[in-house]
């Protein structure tokens, strides 16, 4: 592959971003087709929305984040759709974003925290994430990755074990819910998880409750139960619905069916994490 490096209109973009909810959009769309496919394949170069640092909510202790672009899932509660495209991420060399982690190594381990790798959803660059890993892992940081699992067989069982914790945002149980909720099914989700369980691989279990969307008891019950007999999930989180990506779907000319919708109500979370906490997980 030849080299890449940011286009002009990247440049001067640092790769370190005050917020994830930051706008980026258009980064990469002048890279030559050839050179994203062979990427893609290589995992040579990567497209980042951005590093952020100082997260206490991408995994355990004090993380640095980088979030990739490109996503297959269409969530209607998505808070980033500028990562949904590849185009939009910054052209990073492989060698680039290692030296960002080496930036951050010592504090991370001196703080028992890590590096995360989100999105977007990262396993749709899957050799990049998988070489990142396999660096970051030979530094002694603690490695996670934020995933939808849809493409969890992208990444073979050693490549696994460079991962130290998935983080798998569960959208709902059944198909039909599913599909109500990103646009696709979620055979190949069940499956990864299933496969983790197999593996043994430490998982924590995410579910976004969006009033009038997401909120049935029933389908809460089944993602519970479903997590509970995985037997490897250490803890389940119940993300409440926001409002904080809205102007992102409107700077886009996305149509926003949850412009109406409020957060949830504290009761309204606390009966969901009631409801994981039933099925035996550490819910909150």
């Amino acid at each position: 592959m030849s080299e890449v490096t940011e286009h002009p209109s990247a440049q001067g973009v640092p790769l370190e971003a005050s917020s994830p909810f930051e706008m980026r959009v258009q980064l990469g769309e002048h890279v030559p087709e050839t050179d994203v496919r062979s990427a893609l394949r290589s995992g040579d170069m990567g497209f980042l929305h951005s590093f952020t640092t100082g997260s206490a909510v991408d995994g355990p202790g004090i993380r640095l984040v980088a979030w990739t672009t490109a996503c297959m899932f269409r969530c209607q509660y998505c808070h980033n759709p500028d990562t949904w495209t590849l185009s939009n991420g910054i052209p990073v060399a492989l060698e680039r974003a290692i030296e960002e982690v080496q930036k951050y190594a010592n504090g991370l381990r001196a703080m028992r925290g890590g590096f995360t790798l989100s999105g977007g959803e990262p396993l749709m660059q899957d050799r990049f994430a998988a070489r990142l890993f396999a660096a970051v892992k030979d530094m002694g940081v603690h490695t996670a990755i934020e995933t939808n699992g849809y493409f969890g067989d992208r990444l073979s069982d050693e490549e696994l074990r460079s991962i130290d914790l998935v983080i798998l945002d569960m959208k709902a149980f059944t198909i039909d819910q599913h599909r109500r909720v990103t646009g696709l099914h979620n055979e190949e989700v069940i499956e990864f998880c299933k496969r983790l369980a197999r593996l043994s691989r430490p998982m924590w279990l995410r579910y976004v409750l969006v009033p009038g969307l997401t909120d049935i008891p029933e389908e809460m019950r089944k993602v519970a139960d479903f997590g509970a007999s995985l037997g490897v999930v250490n803890r389940a989180e119940i993300l409440p619905f926001h409002q904080l990506g809205r102007f992102k779907w409107e700077k886009l000319g996305l149509d926003y069916h949850l412009a109406a919708t409020e957060p949830p109500s504290a009761e309204l979370v606390a009966q969901a994490v009631g409801i994981f906490r039933e099925a035996g997980l550490d819910a909150s």
